[in-house]
C-alpha cells in the first residue's frame, strides 16, 4: 500500500494506454482523437479519487478507487 500511495497518480495514464490498446484490436477505427476520447473517459471514470476529508482534529487526504475494499489515508 505504500506504493500504490506514492503512484496512485501513474494509473490514469496507464489506463489510457490499456484501453488505446484494447480499442484498437476491438475496433478498426481511424479517427485518432474520437479513440483517444473515448479512452480518456473510460480512464477518468475508473481511476481514483483523491478527496481531503474534515475530521475533528484536521484535514485528511483520502484515495478513493473503485477496486479498493475502504479509502487509504494520505498524511
Amino acid at each position: 500500500m505504500k506504493l500504490f500511495k506514492k503512484t496512485y497518480w501513474l494509473i490514469y495514464p496507464i489506463l489510457i494506454v490499456v484501453f488505446m490498446l484494447i480499442f484498437d484490436q476491438l475496433y478498426k477505427m481511424d479517427s485518432l482523437p474520437i479513440k483517444a476520447g473515448i479512452c480518456a473517459l473510460l480512464a477518468f471514470f475508473l481511476s481514483p479519487r483523491k478527496k481531503i476529508i474534515l475530521t475533528q482534529t484536521r484535514k485528511v487526504k483520502q484515495i478513493t478507487w473503485l477496486f479498493l475494499k475502504e479509502p487509504i489515508t494520505i498524511d
